[in-house]
C-alpha cells in the first residue's frame, strides 16, 4: 500500500524528464502491487468500461498508482502509512505537484478496495468517464 506513492530521484517540486530509470522504478513496482492494487487492476482489467487505465505510471519525479491518461486523473491507493508522520505533508505536497501538471488526484483508503474491489473499480471508471476518459 502506498509504494506508489515514493519520489524518484532528488528533492524539488520540478517535473523531471522521464529517464530509463522513472520506467524501471515504475516496472519494478508494478511486480510488487500491494493486496489492495491488485484486487483493483484485477477489476479494472476485467471491467472498465472502455476505460484504459495504466497501473504504477511514472509523472516526473512520481509514480502513481493509477492513471487515466485520456482524463489526466490519478487514483492513489491509502493505507494506514499515510495517516502517520511526515506523510500527510508528503502527500499534499505530491498532490499539488500533480495539479501542477494538470492531473487531479483521487485518493481511496485501502480499507474500501479490501472491502469491496468492484465497487472501487466501478467507481473509478465512471470518474474517469465523467472527466473525458
Amino acid at each position: 500500500m502506498g509504494r506508489g506513492t515514493a519520489a524518484i530521484g532528488g528533492g524539488g517540486g520540478v517535473a523531471l524528464e522521464k529517464s530509463d530509470h522513472d520506467y524501471a522504478t515504475a516496472r519494478r513496482l508494478r511486480r510488487s502491487l500491494s493486496l489492495p492494487e491488485v484486487l483493483l487492476w484485477r477489476e479494472l482489467r476485467r471491467k472498465a468500461g472502455g476505460v484504459k487505465v495504466r497501473r504504477q505510471h511514472p509523472v516526473g519525479r512520481y509514480v502513481v498508482d493509477f492513471y487515466c491518461a485520456a482524463a489526466k486523473l490519478a487514483f492513489e491507493i491509502d493505507g494506514i502509512s499515510h495517516e502517520m508522520g511526515d506523510r500527510p505533508s508528503r502527500d499534499d505536497f505530491r498532490d499539488a505537484f500533480l495539479r501542477e501538471q494538470g492531473i487531479e488526484v483521487a485518493r481511496i483508503p485501502a480499507s474500501e478496495v479490501l472491502r469491496s474491489p468492484t465497487d472501487v473499480a466501478d467507481r473509478v471508471a465512471s470518474m474517469c468517464r465523467e472527466r473525458g476518459g
